[in-house]
């Protein structure tokens, strides 16, 4: 079975850790990079005990470089702090954004 590189951005919140939970359990995807704001150069088990697989993970400043490299960069930032990032990734990556920067056309849009 082929396995994708993956980085998690915004691994230290609520929506980060939920999807760390469910990355864990995906037999083909292997989280490298987990990042943070805040939290940078902190365990992830710090912020989430409860994710033992990715524990002794340290969480990296949310940068391009950082990202760089991987398969899959999945953004779990809040809406609005994806769009510039992800427009500084290559086109060789597939970038998964669970905000709503590239799902509503208008910043009004998220007000409604």
């Amino acid at each position: 079975m082929e396995r994708y590189s993956v980085a998690a951005v915004g691994a230290s919140g609520y929506a980060g850790g939920e999807l760390l939970r469910l990355l864990a359990a995906h037999p083909a995807l292997e989280v490298r990079t987990v990042t943070a704001h805040s939290q940078a150069g902190e365990r992830l088990r710090r912020v989430h005990p409860h994710l033992a697989r990715y524990g002794n993970m340290v969480l990296q400043d949310t940068t391009p470089e950082a990202l760089a490299g991987h398969d899959v960069v999945i953004f779990a930032l809040p809406h609005g702090a994806s769009g510039a990032l992800a427009a500084a990734m290559g086109d060789d990556t597939l970038l998964v954004d669970c905000g709503a920067d590239h799902r509503l056309e208008s910043a009004n849009d998220w007000n409604d």
